[in-house]
């Protein structure tokens, strides 16, 4: 029972905030928040790192953070990787040292990446994982052995290769992003460590994203649909031709199911390429899934027969299908279905499934009431998630959470929740990309009416506010809260729950 002369921690909240003016501001909000807000979650998840303890490392990390940040935003581009071919160069070519496979797509390349990883790792494959955003901590996008690298190293790398990225800074129109800076560092602590296979996930698009300085054995493409539409495309298929660029001349492809005009494009590119194509409902695929406590029990069909009885810790069919063409991706990595005709042992793969985490992606960071989050920032997204939710916890009652970023079609994203929310507390997030709350509270109003939508610009707030109306239900009524629209948002809740 706490002292009641003790101080409303969230009063404190502002002062927490102002005294850390020599740091990063968006990281001082965040931070400041998970030490104060009432509703914390419980034990911090090992996936996701929290800052190191070791005050002289955090320094160092807080250092290339600051210089990182000097540098293009990922939302900034110039379409072309003669930047990032420079910087290889000088390096020796660090990710020619190792076989990889590589991750376009709308939705679902984060958790696809961390079950092939995780099917890989399985098979007693040493792992390098590169995967964007993060959910809080930069550590989180380079990974090896399965773990997010550590920050002494990442800062290691980051002096190491430092040099050549400002060679290469010297030499070229515009200087080396943010983004290619680190895709840089994976490339190079991936060749360093070294690890048997590179998990690669685009940041954006294909045919000039960053990553595409590596030639994959296997090119995976989830699912497509409409986002960055003012840089990749105004149709299904225009955005594919630009992701069809991840594939690449002899490369086995893994296409989830995709839209019609989409698949046209791709198809095309892999005849091009002389590419082997596997189709998601063709030649793999989910052929039963059962709702299971804690995620669900998959048959799949691989390249090489089927799969029964694997378990996933995730929920929605969205991630079986991820599942799906995780599991092909990984066959067709070992030569399944074309050097070898049986499928990958069920024990070693069922093992590696039910091990799989997916941070911020239908995550349970609190209970009575359940807080959910979830990082949909797009439509697509966001009906995968509204399905999942419905199927997997049956609320009585779901109180949403959404702070969106400003260049995403928030309006899509809102009416594939509707359904499922009983009422909106609408926030933003501490990003300067963040869509203004009582802007996000105008478009709300048009869809949900001026009863369900509540604002609090403030997200620490707007989490206090959807419990305490989750909680409205009573105890054992089966309110529940799912924070939404943006990685950034549920990154800060995430901490604010005291979840890292």
């Amino acid at each position: 029972m706490s002292d009641q002369n003790e101080p409303d921690p969230l009063d404190s909240f502002e002062e927490i905030i102002e005294a850390e003016t020599q740091r990063d501001p968006d990281l001082a909000v965040i931070e400041a928040g998970s030490r104060t807000l009432r509703t914390q979650g419980g034990p911090p998840d090992a996936d996701v790192p929290a800052r190191p303890e070791d005050p002289e490392v955090d320094k160092a990390l807080r250092e290339v953070e600051a210089e990182l940040a000097t540098r293009w935003g990922e939302t900034k581009l110039e379409p072309s990787v003669s930047r990032i071919a420079a910087l290889m160069d000088v390096l020796g070519e660090p990710q020619r040292s190792y076989p990889s496979i590589h991750i376009t797509g709308t939705n679902g390349k984060t958790s696809t990446a961390r079950m092939i990883e995780a099917l890989l790792g399985a098979f007693e494959l040493r792992t390098g994982r590169y995967t964007s955003p993060h959910v809080q901590s930069i550590t989180e996008r380079i990974s090896l052995d399965g773990a997010p690298i550590a920050a002494e190293r990442f800062v290691e790398t980051y002096r190491d290769i430092k040099p050549y990225v400002e060679m290469v800074d010297a030499q070229q129109e515009y200087r080396l992003s943010f983004f290619e800076v680190l895709t840089g560092m994976a490339y190079a602590a991936f060749a360093d460590a070294p690890v048997d296979v590179a998990v690669v996930e685009v940041g954006m698009g294909g045919s000039w994203d960053a990553t595409n300085v590596i030639d994959g054995d296997v090119a995976v493409v989830t699912p497509i649909d409409l986002d960055h539409t003012d840089r990749l495309g105004s149709t299904p298929g225009e955005i594919a031709a630009e992701k069809a660029g991840v594939i690449k001349q002899g490369a086995t492809v893994i296409l989830a199911q995709q839209p019609v005009d989409a698949a046209q494009v791709l198809l095309k590119r892999a005849v091009e390429v002389d590419a082997t194509v596997a189709r998601e409902g063709l030649e793999f695929g989910v052929l039963d899934r059962q709702v299971a406590v804690g995620g669900q029990l998959l048959t799949l069909r691989g390249l090489g027969g089927e799969y029964t009885e694997v378990y996933l810790p995730l929920h929605g069919a969205h991630q079986a299908h991820n599942a799906a063409v995780a599991l092909a991706a990984v066959e067709a990595f070992f030569g399944v279905g074309a050097q070898r005709a049986e499928p990958l042992d069920v024990d070693t793969v069922r093992k590696a499934f039910a091990a799989v985490a997916s941070p911020g992606r239908l995550e349970v960071v609190r209970r009575s009431p359940t807080v959910v989050l979830d990082a949909a920032h797009n439509p697509a997204g966001a009906r995968a998630v509204a399905e999942a939710i419905g199927e997997a916890f049956q609320f009585s009652r779901l109180i949403g959470v959404v702070g969106a970023s400003g260049d995403k079609n928030v309006r899509g994203l809102l009416e594939a929740f509707e359904p499922v929310f009983a009422e909106i507390v609408v926030t933003q997030n501490s990003s300067h990309r963040a869509m203004d709350a009582d802007e996000l509270a105008a478009i709300a109003v048009e869809i949900f009416g001026d009863e369900r939508v509540q604002v609090e610009p403030r997200l620490p707030d707007a989490l206090e506010e959807a419990i305490t109306l989750a909680e409205e239900e009573g105890e054992f009524a089966g309110g529940g809260v799912l924070v939404t629209g943006s990685v950034i948002t549920v990154g800060e809740a995430r901490l604010l729950l005291g979840r890292g």
